[in-house]
């Protein structure tokens, strides 16, 4: 092997023990001495089990001998003569083999526990640590690639610990114990030809193993990426059926997938050399023995037992053997495998609570952002230099141009980013120096895409206060105006709402997430163009349920539509991340700014868009007029 390939080897190496390093405290547990005693078990069923597979061989060289009559003597002063007839010594080497197996299988359920323990609760901590990770990791992956990332991760991981302790570590111990049999029954020769066929068998496998790695990296990476283009393309089903666009997104699938056969196929031809070399090698150390002893059986130094056991041994020699191409490869397979679950792993979060970091309380919920700055991309920044007080109880509106900065302030608020410049306070508290999750127990919000889980209206709402039972669910949802429909379907609560809540129109989704964000009960609550997608009817009818849920709170009403922020006791106008305008809104519609020109030209927008409709149902009435008279009729009865 070149330097470089050495040396790159070596580096791989070093990465299995680094790996195997961070498994070992899961397959070691701290404080479970069940599962530690399940180690200690399997351990020793293991070693019982290779001490008795390393003694077969002599059965069936003592049976041998026996049946030819050639090492009678030499047998007999070993054993006792009943143990030394062929039917006992063919017995004992059944038994043999059936105790070997047994211990295997024993080792194997001892262990399976501790292994699947490991598993779990790496998939446990990753599980957390992506919840961990900041908004701006998340927004930057595709949660298809993602979730295959974890998946076969969490399955290398498995097989990982499943052959280094169930297969690696009896593979060594049988060498050795093999390697001790031979010196001491033969002699060195034979043992050189042993080790010359382990060093020959471990070095072609490992080599051969590094560029089937390489393929299999490369199968993984099409592997996510067809399957990153699936989910994307199922999630966004409606969309694709707008454009009339299957046969693109088939196309799109297909290249990946293209990609994927070409790797495989790679992978599978690749694997046929690797077990032809193995075999190559395996079969010539096999028959440099072979001929050792059939010279030294014919110059009468050894019996034929000595010769059938020499193959026995070989044969026995033949199975850790294969298991060392097989283990390193699934090994090898398993870590390129947890390689990127590993990177994510290794990946700080952005946001972090300070140590010993108390939990926030709120006792009146003023909330102050002090001359905030922040940016994304320092070449890009987003807000510059914004303060701003929202007293206990108050309702403050942000409103401004798409981009000025205005749902910024809301994820700022939540902690999903830190601020570059300035600080934000809650009844005088900075928010960087208490624990996130007391935080976000204090903030509600309701989004403006409002996204829900694939389960039951009941879940839905009750996701806003896990513990809450289903007569506070009930309430929140009358609260919310939501209820006299959820109470019509014939599932009622209980009824699926389908992936990210699609069977459901836009104001009912609102509707779920207004009864969420009561039943969660913040003293400060967020309104983040919570009715900036609904049409003016449903517009008007939810925002009785936002008045409902944001009063006696602490308000954050972020709209682009200024007709939805009427109310508010201040309004702030944002423009290009800074606070263009500030007042309440006859303030602002009196000084004729930024704020008083939107007004102007929404209303008069709302004005054209009412009078159309008014036109269109006049239209509709004149084409239909007996529908028309029969309506006039019913007003004069009236």
């Amino acid at each position: 092997m070149s330097d470089q390939g050495t040396s790159k080897v070596t580096a791989e190496g070093g990465q299995m023990w680094s790996a195997l390093a961070s498994l070992w405290p899961f397959m070691w547990p701290e404080g479970r001495w069940d599962l530690k005693q399940r180690v200690i078990l399997a351990v020793i069923a293991l070693v019982l089990a290779k001490v008795v597979t390393v003694l077969i061989p002599y059965s069936f060289k003592f049976a041998t001998d026996a049946l030819t009559a050639t090492g009678e003597a030499a047998d007999q002063a070993l054993l006792p003569a009943w143990l030394v007839t062929p039917v006992m010594l063919v017995l004992a080497y059944g038994v043999g083999r059936v105790a070997a197996m047994g211990f295997n299988q024993l080792r194997d359920a001892w262990f399976a526990k501790v292994g699947q323990h490991a598993v779990r609760e790496l998939a446990r901590q990753t599980f957390i640590h992506l919840h961990g990770l900041s908004l701006r990791f998340h927004l930057a992956r595709r949660t298809g690639a993602l979730t295959r990332v974890v998946e076969r991760g969490v399955k290398g991981i498995e097989a990982i610990v499943r052959y280094v302790i169930l297969s690696a570590v009896p593979t060594i111990l049988e060498f050795a114990l093999m390697a001790a049999v031979i010196a001491f029954q033969f002699n060195v020769s034979y043992l050189g030809v042993v080790a010359a066929v382990v060093i020959g068998y471990v070095w072609f496998t490992v080599y051969a193993s590094q560029w089937r790695i390489r393929i299999r990296r490369e199968m993984n990476r099409s592997d996510t990426e067809a399957n990153s283009k699936a989910i994307d393309s199922l999630i966004n089903f409606e969309t694709v059926k707008y454009f009339n666009n299957e046969a693109m997104e088939t196309e799109r699938f297909d290249r990946s997938m293209a990609d994927y056969e070409r790797a495989a196929i790679k992978t599978w031809i690749s694997l046929a050399w690797l077990n032809m070399g193995q075999a190559i090698i395996f079969t010539a150390g096999l028959t440099a023995l072979m001929v050792l002893s059939a010279r030294a059986v014919m110059a009468g130094e050894q019996t034929i037992g000595d010769f059938v056991m020499i193959n026995a041994l070989l044969m026995q020699l033949s199975i850790p053997l294969n298991f060392i191409g097989f283990v390193y490869r699934e090994i090898k397979q398993g870590l390129a495998d947890v390689e990127d679950m590993f990177a994510i792993l290794a990946k700080a979060p952005e946001v972090t609570d300070p140590p010993g970091a108390p939990d926030l309380q709120v006792a009146g919920g003023t909330v102050r952002f002090d001359n905030v700055s922040f940016h994304y991309d320092p070449d890009r920044p987003i807000l510059h230099g914004i303060s701003f007080e929202v007293p206990a109880g108050g309702t403050l509106a942000i409103v401004g141009p798409s981009g000025a900065g205005k749902s910024t302030i809301s994820r700022l608020l939540f902690r999903f980013y830190d601020v570059v410049g300035g600080g934000i306070t809650i009844d005088g508290t900075d928010i960087r120096s208490v624990t996130q999750a007391s935080l976000r127990r204090q903030i509600g919000i309701v989004p403006q895409d409002t996204v829900l889980f694939n389960d039951t209206i009941g879940y839905n709402v009750g996701y806003g206060r896990p513990s809450a039972d289903r007569a506070a669910i009930e309430e929140a949802a009358r609260m919310a105006q939501v209820a006299s429909f959820i109470e019509r379907l014939p599932a009622g609560y209980d009824t699926e709402v389908g992936e990210r809540g699609l069977k459901l129109s836009g104001g009912e989704k609102q509707r779920v997430a207004i009864a969420r964000a009561m039943l969660k009960g913040p003293p400060v609550l967020v309104l983040d163009e919570a009715t900036s997608a609904l049409d003016t009817k449903t517009e008007s009818d939810i925002q009785v349920a936002l008045n409902e849920v944001s009063a006696g709170r602490t308000t954050i009403m972020i709209a682009h539509r200024l007709s939805t922020v009427v109310g508010a006791d201040r309004i702030i106008v944002l423009d290009e991340g800074r606070i263009a305008e500030d007042g309440t809104r006859a303030e602002l519609v009196a000084l004729g700014g930024i704020y008083a020109r939107v007004w102007d030209s929404q209303r008069r927008a709302s004005a054209q868009a009412e009078a159309a409709a008014a036109a269109a149902a006049e239209a509709k009435a004149l084409a239909h007029p007996k529908s028309l008279r029969e309506r006039e009729e019913g007003m004069l009865l009236g």
